[in-house]
């Protein structure tokens, strides 16, 4: 514990040599939905360096980045600069050692500068930490300090054509061949798919169901690795979307994550913080989205007065910050439960991403409606969170399945 605040407070002091924090940032103005309430100074640091980041690095170009489909590699490597490439990796392997809780704080700030992008950083920051929690020595040493620097970036490979929730009845096969195995099969919807330089692949090496199945790194360059053509996404659009296919693609045993069988566990575990994640990157889309019609509602005119004097949005206002206020405690009530081992923490993951992902698109979804016409245009920002968004209540597992394992806990009691 010492030695993990020890190195929020480095990473803090490093951040904070590189960007000074305006005296009055706007956020500030809007007490009851500060970020950084509840926080212990720590936190307060970091939180403060990754909204920095998010207002300096990100969001001036995030319209850019959408329209043009810019996957922005070197502003990623400037967060990584910052911890944020292995933000809950060791540090011995180049990780900063920090909390699920700390995760998502900044997680959700970053977003606040460009959803898409830090929705794809989440994702990488989950494979690395499945290599290097499940991965032996030479893998962890190998794999993710190139990743934690985002020399290297990752893809995690679960989905396929045919099975989405039904993730289990995954088809990729890998047939052992002495000292390699034969890996055939494709994965679809995969965020860098053709970009990244690592993808953490779940493919059947025994039976059928969750049993069956391991965990296989393969990188970039392998033969028989290909993709298909880079898809068109209503957002999520500054990181591409491609199908991911290997066809008698060799890939060493020693690439084996863990036992063969322990796959599906080591993918499911990932899921769980996946979902704390991408909440967040929820939760930074949400909080912008409020301000962002707070100040349209001050400035905008309409009958001879501003829009903030009308109460019933006023009462609109009201209800958006109350979603998201309550979405974060949600959140970050599962965070902490999950860096504690708790036993339920996979249904209070569950809860936070189903609870959230929707509410948040709520709050975003609202804040368009009140700057009317205005919202709908690609010139007003509002626009795209709620088109990065849209997409948080499908992926790291649908609503509907989140629905399935909060039920399924009750009814188990």
């Amino acid at each position: 514990m010492a030695g993990r605040w020890r190195g929020a407070v480095l990473l803090a002091r490093r951040l904070g040599s590189l960007y000074q924090r305006p005296a009055a940032p706007a956020r500030a103005m809007a007490s009851c939905i500060d970020a950084s309430i509840g926080l212990n100074e720590e936190q307060k640091e970091f939180q403060k360096v990754a909204f920095d980041f998010a207002s300096r690095e990100m969001a001036p170009h995030m319209a850019e980045w959408d329209e043009k489909e810019i996957f922005p590699v070197e502003t990623m490597r400037k967060a990584a600069q910052l911890g944020f490439g292995g933000i809950y990796i060791q540090p011995d392997v180049g990780g900063a050692g920090l909390s699920r809780l700390d995760t998502s704080i900044i997680f959700e700030a970053l977003s606040t500068g460009c959803v898409s992008t830090t929705a794809y950083m989440s994702i990488h920051n989950m494979c690395v930490w499945m290599i290097d929690t499940f991965g032996n020595d030479d893998q962890r040493h190998t794999f993710c300090p190139p990743l934690c620097s985002m020399d290297k970036f990752a893809s995690y490979c679960l989905t396929e054509p045919g099975s989405g929730s039904d993730a289990a009845s995954l088809l990729t096969s890998a047939k052992r061949d002495g000292d390699n195995y034969i890996l055939n099969g494709s994965k679809a919807f995969i965020s860098g798919g053709g970009e990244t330089d690592v993808y953490v692949v779940m493919c059947r090496t025994g039976g059928s169901g969750a049993r069956g199945i391991s965990c296989l790194v393969v990188e970039k360059g392998t033969p028989g690795l290909s993709f298909g053509k880079k898809e068109r996404k209503v957002g999520w659009n500054s990181q591409p979307t491609r199908a991911v296919i290997f066809e008698d693609c060799v890939v060493p045993v020693t690439n084996r994550v863990g036992e063969e069988g322990q796959g599906f566990g080591i993918a499911m575990q990932g899921l769980n913080g996946g979902r704390i994640n991408i909440a967040s990157c929820s939760l930074g889309a949400a909080h912008a989205s409020v301000l962002l019609a707070r100040d349209h509602l001050s400035v905008r005119k309409q009958f001879g007065e501003p829009l903030a004097n009308n109460q019933y949005l006023q009462f609109g206002l009201a209800e958006m910050a109350t979603r998201l206020v309550t979405a974060r405690l949600m959140i970050r009530h599962a965070a902490q439960a999950l860096q504690d081992g708790q036993s339920d923490a996979a249904t209070f993951c569950a809860m936070a991403k189903l609870y959230a992902t929707e509410e948040c698109f709520k709050v975003c979804n609202q804040a368009l409606q009140m700057h009317g016409g205005y919202g709908y245009l690609k010139d007003y920002a509002v626009q795209q969170y709620v088109r990065d968004i849209r997409v948080h209540q499908i992926l790291e597992g649908t609503n509907e399945v989140m629905r399935m394992i909060v039920a399924r806990s009750l009814l188990q009691g």
